[in-house]
């Protein structure tokens, strides 16, 4: 071969430790490193950094599959498989190829007028070693510069991150450290001060409606009381005392082996010492292992923490479901019925970022709008609910039908469909009711929660729990004021 292999160029620069040093550059910004004093969110962002690092060091590999690099690897591939001979006949043909998009063009050009009438066998050697360090260079810097605009494209994500985590203080509950790492996943959404302003709106609203708050946190903990061994449980550490075969515990003598161990040195072996002339052969035998040692085994005991799965722990955390929140967007629901159907939305939201579940939203009244709120960019979903108005006509049966749909997969086993409505409408029909029946079987819950004094009793014997929130005109000023 003429010259080095450049199969594997792009991926040995990737390799340099370019994409290292610019992974340590974000970390020491000190924008960064201030937003990471709290423990779930460093590790969202540490985590945010790895995946990027992936992303990047696929992207800038990549940067050789474009049509410029494509054609002079081939080329350069093979070129460096010629003979010499080869080399002086073809080389003409090869600067012409290289003239409309190689960097090495002209160099080649100086290289080949220098050497012109000579035949040097070392030529093609030399003129190949300096092909492929200009196609390296050509190559860094293609692969810098795609991983510079790649860096400035993170850092604006990572900062838009940090003032939507810093305009959300006040927004949301004060709670774990896990749910403030989640709410990092979210904060992709750019906010503006109409969404904050919607939110810290029914923030305060819930505040001060403890019902309703009362009845999000029942609803948060149903999820952890179902006992069914069915259910993947989180596994419990026990601490227990671990009896292992150990060739370091001195219990029994079971054999003779060859060794340098002088605390379990066979009394004979000391004869060598004995003699000033055999002794040189002592220490021939511990520095090539061969002394003859007592082999001693025993039982050591040792505390470890041992991983089990306890179905009948009630105190083992139960793999909870998604929130499905059907809300009710009609005319009759504007108002303060409004105000709670949000607030208790947001309120289960927070709930959903805390226990790391997936939280829905179905607006329904003539039509079906979806929200994912706990989403990558879910801030956004969760400001779009808080701020759409209410109006139409109640129409449950379809937005039933969809949420029974989705509870059939597997994804949504131990889930809790939340409806939010006045309630007059008609009873189900026996088939949607049957239905129903069949996913509380998989410990699916059903849950109302009645905003008005004149929903239809027969629709809420659908549900496994009902809960009524419609306090009177004094009460809403008292607690408005």
């Amino acid at each position: 071969m003429l010259g080095a292999d450049g199969l594997n160029l792009a991926l040995m620069i990737a390799d340099s430790g370019i994409i290292d040093s610019a992974v340590n550059d974000l970390m020491a910004r000190s924008q960064v490193m201030s937003l990471t004093e709290n423990r779930g969110v460093r590790a969202k962002v540490k985590n945010h950094l790895l995946k990027w690092r992936g992303t990047v060091k696929k992207r800038i590999t990549n940067v050789c599959e474009t049509e410029r690099f494509q054609q002079e690897l081939a080329l350069y591939q093979d070129v460096i498989h010629w003979d010499e001979q080869t080399f002086f006949d073809n080389i003409p043909e090869v600067i012409k190829k290289l003239e409309w998009h190689s960097a090495f063009y002209l160099k080649a050009r100086r290289l080949i007028e220098k050497n012109k009438g000579l035949y040097n066998p070392m030529f093609p050697h030399y003129f190949c070693d300096q092909w492929y360090l200009s196609l390296s260079d050509a190559i860094r810097q293609a692969q810098v510069s795609e991983l510079e605009a790649s860096k400035e494209k993170l850092l604006q994500d990572l900062y838009q991150r940090m003032e939507t985590m810093k305009n959300m203080d006040g927004v949301t509950q004060e709670g774990d450290e896990s749910s403030l790492g989640r709410l990092w996943d979210m904060a992709a959404a750019k906010l503006s001060k109409t969404d904050l302003s919607a939110m810290k709106r029914h923030a305060e609203f819930l505040k001060k409606n403890k019902g309703l708050q009362d009845i999000a946190q029942q609803l948060g903990r149903m999820a952890s009381e179902v006992n069914d061994p069915e259910l993947n449980r989180a596994p419990t550490e026990d601490i227990q005392m671990v009896e292992e075969k150990s060739d370091e515990a001195t219990d029994d003598i079971v054999g003779i082996y060859e060794s340098d161990d002088l605390n379990k040195l066979l009394p004979n072996e000391t004869m060598f010492l004995a003699y000033p002339e055999l002794e040189v052969i002592f220490y021939k035998h511990l520095v090539d292992k061969r002394l003859m040692n007592y082999r001693m085994q025993g039982k050591s005991r040792t505390l470890r923490k041992v991983k089990a799965h306890r179905p009948e722990n009630m105190q083992a955390d139960v793999e909870k479901g998604p929130f499905i929140i059907c809300v009710d967007s009609s005319g009759s629901m504007s108002g303060f019925p409004e105000q709670c159907a949000k607030a208790i939305a947001y309120a289960l939201m927070q709930i959903a970022l805390a226990e790391d579940r997936d939280c829905f939203v179905i607006l329904f009244s003539t039509e079906q709008i979806t929200y994912q709120l706990t989403r990558q960019d879910g801030l956004r979903d969760a400001s779009d609910f808080l701020t759409y108005s209410f109006h139409g006509g109640t129409d449950l049966e379809p937005v039933l039908v969809k949420s029974i749909d989705l509870m059939k997969g597997r994804r949504y086993r131990n889930a809790d469909l939340v409806v939010i409505s006045d309630f007059i409408a008609p009873k189900q029909s026996e088939e949607l009711q049957q239905q129903v029946t069949n996913l509380k079987k998989q410990h699916n819950r059903f849950h109302a929660i009645s905003l008005s004094k004149y929903g239809n009793p027969e629709l809420m014997s659908l549900f496994d729990h009902c809960w009524a929130y419609h306090p009177n005109w004094v009460g809403r000023v008292m607690k408005k004021w």
